[in-house]
């Protein structure tokens, strides 16, 4: 260290005080304007979010907690919205939250990324232990198939509060301790923030797997085949996962549920426009790493909506880009023509890439009696094929 003159030093103690006075101010103004959000993002990203760097120069980042916008108040009619509709609107505005389990390495680092073919990404609540035990034994097992690597992540909010939280948050913990596949951040982990989450997640691809060929984007309550879906994606004709792809239960001409009794109710406030663009459902689909990284670009300027498959198709319409439907994913379940089948019957399903609503017990015996080398299909083939929307060849 070196002395100045005592005239210089006070010119320059001066002017740094000003100086900080004036972005003291500025600040306080950035965070208050949901139109500037971006400068207070930057400015996190420059002084807080960087914890320490790992063995494979990758970061663990983390923000700190975001603010209120008590301003949201005065939008009109607000006081007659539910309470869970008036908490998504205070917080609409937050892109960062901190970050209580990461996992930089998970890709083994940017470059080697590149060697994930198939990136299981699954949305899980804190108290849903059973589903990912389940899971991480059955379909989402990281495993080498056909040549190539399927690689899994689990990405979570938080849950409760108080003791209820902190063993919440110690589960997960422990969980991580074993297995190191859990992505979670300090957020309420609600309905209304799955797209809070799929945001969060795409913004931590980008920074640690943003080479990953192709990505499986699902709920913890779905039965993924997920070798078929493998099979699927090698058979793609000239895409290695750098061109566009975002597959699955396509649903078109959707509009917002104004029935304040809707799960799903989504009020003017929230969204004025009285249509939803085409897209996938959520419980689960295909996108390549092409897309994932186009989707987090167009995050960027388009507001939250709290219904994630329908922001993630507002992505992409704003991108110039179309979802595409693949019959072999059944979001909404799938009928069996008859009562005196057995609707688990392993061949109705042995063909299929993803079928929503299962339980963990019966994932895991779905999981192993379609991969039983003695299971024989003949009869149910037959009843598969009047269902039209199943492709088998793909």
């Amino acid at each position: 260290m070196f002395r100045i003159s005592g005239t210089r030093n006070i010119k320059s103690g001066t002017f740094l005080l000003l100086g900080s006075l004036i972005f003291v101010v500025y600040f306080y103004k950035d965070s208050t304007d949901p139109n500037t959000i971006s400068l207070q993002v930057d400015w996190r990203n420059n002084h807080e979010r960087i914890k320490s760097p790992t063995k494979n120069n990758t970061y663990v980042y983390s923000w700190p907690s975001c603010q209120q916008n008590m301003s949201a108040a005065n939008i009109s009619g607000f006081s007659s919205l539910p309470a869970g509709i008036q908490n998504f609107l205070y917080y609409r505005h937050c892109r960062h939250f901190p970050m209580l389990l990461d996992v930089p390495d998970k890709c083994g680092g940017v470059d080697k990324s590149a060697d994930i073919f198939l990136l299981l990404v699954i949305k899980s609540s804190p108290v849903n232990y059973e589903r990912r035990e389940v899971l991480r034994k059955t379909w989402a097992k990281e495993r080498l198939h056909n040549g190539v690597w399927i690689r899994r992540i689990f990405i979570s909010g938080t849950m409760d509060s108080g003791f209820e939280k902190k063993r919440l948050n110690k589960l997960l913990e422990l969980e991580q301790r074993e297995y190191n596949d859990i992505l979670q951040w300090d957020f309420s982990d609600t309905l209304f923030n799955l797209t809070l989450k799929q945001v969060l997640f795409l913004e931590w691809m980008e920074r640690n797997c943003p080479k990953a060929r192709f990505l499986l984007n699902g709920d913890d309550d779905v039965f993924a085949n997920t070798d078929n879906m493998v099979d699927y994606l090698q058979s793609l004709k000239d895409n290695d996962g750098s061109k566009h792809l975002f597959s699955g239960h396509l649903i078109q001409n959707a509009v917002p549920k104004r029935g304040s009794q809707s799960k799903y109710f989504i009020p003017v406030q929230v969204q004025e426009s009285d249509s939803y663009p085409p897209y996938c459902g959520g419980g689960g689909f295909l996108l390549s790493g092409h897309t994932a990284l186009v989707i987090h670009n167009m995050s960027q300027s388009i507001t939250i909506l709290p219904i994630d498959d329908v922001y993630m198709g507002m992505c992409l319409a704003k991108a110039g880009l179309s979802p595409v439907s693949h019959m072999g994913v059944k979001t909404l379940g799938w009928y069996i023509p008859s009562s005196k089948l057995d609707a688990h019957d392993p061949c109705y399903y042995k063909e299929l890439l993803l079928v929503h609503r299962f339980l963990p017990s019966h994932i895991y015996l779905m999981w192993h009696r379609i991969h039983d080398p003695n299971l024989k299909c003949g009869a149910s083939k037959k009843i598969l094929s009047q269902d039209k929307a199943v492709n088998y060849k793909w």
